[in-house]
């Protein structure tokens, strides 16, 4: 199982290098950030842009993966999003994952200035955006009349330097999502029920994304897909766990254990911010970063 971090995109860049430099010097695999325009309980401070952040970060780090939990389309366009991933996987020499999603309701949803779309409708231009953006990133000129996307004649050469492209982490938990997953992903996301979050038990989260699981894989059988050629990735900090598997090294290999049991390969952690809802002591933090990832091999 592998161990990543997620770092929001409210330091000045000042700050903000010395604390992905310290994620790689820590072992993470792959640190990620959010693709928000700003989020929840940090809309009224420092929120930075997710690209310009991965770009400098991609400067300030060799070796470690660096990538977006996640991105959506609720103020993204196919054409202008590939443009900006080829660069960006250029500059990191290819260790960019995307992680993509339908996005939500949040404030993203309207900062455009549009009445925020339904569920079904978000799920209606994820199934078009993803299959575009996949032909965007891999084919040199593309052409397309959609719904919602639509491009012509968009060129993207030389194209990424993972090929045949950069890898799709799609987070999703329904039906059309998760085939979504099965088809164009190389990895599948999820944070687990949110129907749990607030009066669920861990017993509880455990079996229901124990179904989730059990979706992705029917989901790829019905492509003709091995599952097990996904990696499965759980967004922590969101299940009735909450930060109780960051308050000390063998409570989180606990909560690890029991999710690689469930076939995940790799469990992200949020970067402690204080007086908020990722809060937590900064050195069990990193001794589970040291730590962690030797005992649960």
């Amino acid at each position: 199982m592998r161990l990543s971090t997620v770092i929001l995109p409210i330091h000045r860049w000042s700050e903000g290098q010395k604390i992905w430099q310290r994620a790689e010097d820590l072992g993470f695999h792959a640190s990620y950030t959010y693709d928000h325009l700003s989020w929840r309980t940090f809309r009224d401070g420092p929120w930075f842009g997710a690209v310009p952040t991965l770009t400098a970060a991609a400067t300030a780090t060799q070796s470690m993966r660096l990538g977006t939990l996640v991105t959506s389309p609720n103020f993204r366009h196919p054409v202008t999003l590939a443009k900006e991933l080829i660069s960006l996987d250029d500059i990191s020499n290819g260790r960019v994952t995307l992680g993509i999603g339908a996005g939500g309701t949040g404030f993203d949803a309207t900062a455009l200035g549009q009445e925020p779309w339904t569920p079904r409708e978000r799920a209606d231009r994820l199934a078009e955006f993803v299959p575009l953006l996949d032909r965007l990133l891999t084919e040199d000129s593309v052409t397309s009349d959609g719904t919602f996307y639509s491009a012509h004649e968009a060129r993207n050469i030389p194209g990424c330097v993972q090929r045949p492209r950069l890898p799709f982490a799609v987070a999703a938990t329904g039906p059309r999502g998760l085939r979504l997953a099965a088809r164009y992903g190389q990895a599948w996301v999820t944070t687990g029920d949110p129907k749990l979050y607030e009066t669920g038990t861990s017993e509880q989260s455990v079996q229901a994304i124990r179904g989730q699981v059990g979706k992705l894989a029917d989901a790829c059988d019905a492509i003709g897909r091995d599952a097990a050629e996904l990696d499965k990735v759980l967004l922590t900090g969101f299940t009735p766990d909450r930060g109780r598997p960051l308050e000390s090294l063998d409570a989180f290999v606990d909560f690890a254990g029991r999710h690689a049991e469930l076939g995940f390969t790799d469990i992200v952690i949020h970067w402690p911010i204080p007086d908020s809802d990722f809060a937590a002591d900064h050195k069990v933090f990193e001794r589970i970063a040291m730590e962690a990832p030797a005992q649960l091999r």
